[in-house]
């Protein structure tokens, strides 16, 4: 049933690549039919529904992904892409963040989720200002060369005749090409941070006969408590600019009692706190205006900014796990790159805090004796687990890389030997190991006028060495010997002789011929191990940087 089951979402996924939308659906439910549980079959066909304009169809076969794999990301973003096209737009940004709290770093559902904010910010604008009313508006959209370009799209040049005949019309006002062809010229949703000054000014144009300002205007749906409790709060901002840290908490009590629903309160409150020093009042105060701003739908920046408070005594308290944590639920509210960066600092910070803590030389020399023994038996993988827990112990000591490069060899990952000899000789240059690993790695990608040159740097300071004199004369003639002559006098060795009669080793090598990679998997085992180690050095067995 499994491979009946592959087949059909192979022949699906091509149909859905090649735009064979209904046909897609149709092999999906076939397989479906087949294994009720697999998540990832509702996942794809939750995506062919979306393409099909069939949402509440994608919405189910995204709930139903989620069901089955609670921590599959790729069921968050269906479902969210579903609810997006369903208008409910607030849904949307719910499932969204239910990922990011999985993931917090995935890029696609912070980006859906930046969309989706955007979208609704647009929404709520055009929603506010009559555009297709305003003459000056019109004149700007025509002359503006991205709206050109947007209206040579027959639809979109519909719709805007149609607003220029119905300017409230809110339906029309909502559709994605409207509020596209809006933001073109209030740059509203492209990054640009002007884009909401344009609208308002926008907005007062519209409304030349009342002139009010956008405070005038809201004071006016104030009550009288709203109106006292923000002069409260006024006169504790003079108070805190002054650094009258008691009389400023005093008027943001006034206001939190004249107004216990406006987050702002709180949030400064938290703030003369953490001027205070009084970390746990400053948490408890951020909380509190986070939970009032979820009840009353407040600006995902005021929340993201009460977050970042939080963020910051955690830091003052060098706890910067939990720092890192709230920088990221600020996120999740808003992509201020300023905290971006913040985050990335205190993460720098950590590490560092990490790496020191790990830092134990004695118990790093205990990693490396034990990865010595591992190799002494050919058993590379165990050796290489044991020096890299060394090298995390210890990572100033080159002999460590040393060793460690001389089992990438083994294991004939030359690329990862090469970056270690090179580490190994930047920490001490005159390590003479480091060279010769990195000599030994440069030949083995037939990449032998590095290797010479790695092989003579140390024969001029140890011109008794007998590992880089003979390293040097192989790479003399390493290129040029002949492939026959090099089979024969590998066949004269009664033990290379030996290794090629071994019926298994006849499938191992045919293996590695047809499959390169596979080799990787033998170097687990230390017995075949030696034996393919016997046919490289006897020119048998040839590896190409892979």
């Amino acid at each position: 049933m499994t491979s009946q089951v592959e087949e059909l979402k192979s022949k699906a996924d091509a149909a859905f690549s090649a735009g064979e939308n209904d046909q897609a659906v149709n092999l999906y439910t076939q397989a479906i039919n087949l294994d009720e549980k697999n998540y990832v079959l509702y996942s794809n066909r939750s995506a062919v529904y979306a393409k099909l304009n069939k949402y509440e169809d994608a919405l189910k076969d995204a709930e139903k992904c989620i069901a089955l794999k609670p921590d599959f990301i790729q069921g968050y973003l269906r479902k969210g892409t579903a609810l997006s096209f369903l208008n409910r737009y607030d849904d949307a940004i719910r499932i969204y963040e239910e990922g990011l709290k999985i993931d917090s770093n995935n890029q696609e559902l912070l980006t859906d989720l930046e969309n989706v904010r955007k979208y609704t910010n647009n929404k709520s604008i055009a929603n506010e200002i009559g555009f297709f009313s305003n003459p000056q508006f019109i004149h700007q959209l025509v002359t503006n060369p991205k709206a050109q370009q947007l209206l040579q799209d027959p639809e979109t040049a519909k719709l805007m005749k149609l607003l220029q005949d119905q300017p409230n019309n809110t339906t029309l006002l909502t559709n994605p090409k409207v509020l596209k062809l809006i933001g073109t010229v209030l740059d509203v949703g492209t990054g640009n941070s002007h884009g909401n000054q344009k609208a308002m000014n926008v907005k007062k144009q519209t409304n030349t006969s009342t002139t009010t300002t956008t405070n005038e205007q809201q004071n006016k749906t104030l009550t009288p408590e709203q109106k006292q409790a923000e002069e409260q709060k006024e006169k504790g901002n003079e108070a805190y600019k002054k650094k009258d840290f008691e009389t400023a908490l005093n008027y943001y009590n006034k206001a939190t009692e004249l107004d216990p629903n406006n987050m702002i309160y709180y949030t400064n409150r938290a703030a003369v706190y953490f001027e205070q020093k009084r970390w746990d009042d400053c948490i408890k105060q951020c909380e509190k205006a986070i939970d009032i701003g979820r009840e009353n739908k407040a600006d995902y920046k005021l929340i993201a900014k009460a977050c970042v408070r939080i963020g910051n005594v955690k830091v003052q308290e060098k706890n910067y796990q939990e720092a890192i944590k709230y920088f990221n639920r600020s996120l999740l509210e808003y992509r201020n790159p300023d905290i971006i960066k913040r985050k990335e600092e205190i993460e720098k910070i950590l590490k560092e805090q990490e790496q020191l803590a790990y830092f134990n030389p004695e118990l790093s020399e205990q990693e490396k004796t034990k990865g010595n023994e591992f190799f002494q038996k050919a058993d590379y993988p165990n050796a290489l687990k044991h020096y890299t827990e060394a090298i995390k112990r210890n990572p100033s000591n080159a002999r460590l890389y040393s060793n460690r490069a001389a089992c990438f060899i083994k294991l004939m990952e030359f690329g990862l030997a090469l970056k270690d000899s090179e580490e190994g000789i930047k920490i001490d240059p005159t390590f003479v190991e480091c060279y010769l690993h990195k000599g030994h790695a440069l030949m083995a990608t037939k990449n032998f006028s590095q290797a010479m040159i790695v092989f003579k740097k140390v024969l001029e300071t140890h011109p008794n060495n007998q590992e880089a004199m003979e390293g040097y004369q192989q790479c003399t003639v390493g290129s040029s010997d002949d492939p026959e002559e090099v089979l024969q006098r590998a066949l004269a060795d009664s033990e290379i002789q030996q290794i090629l009669d071994d019926p298994t080793m006849c499938l191992i090598l045919d293996q590695i011929q047809n499959e390169p990679l596979a080799i990787r998997e033998h170097l687990r085992d230390p017995t075949i191990a030696q034996k393919i180690h016997k046919l490289m050095d006897a020119g048998i067995i040839t590896i190409h940087p892979m």
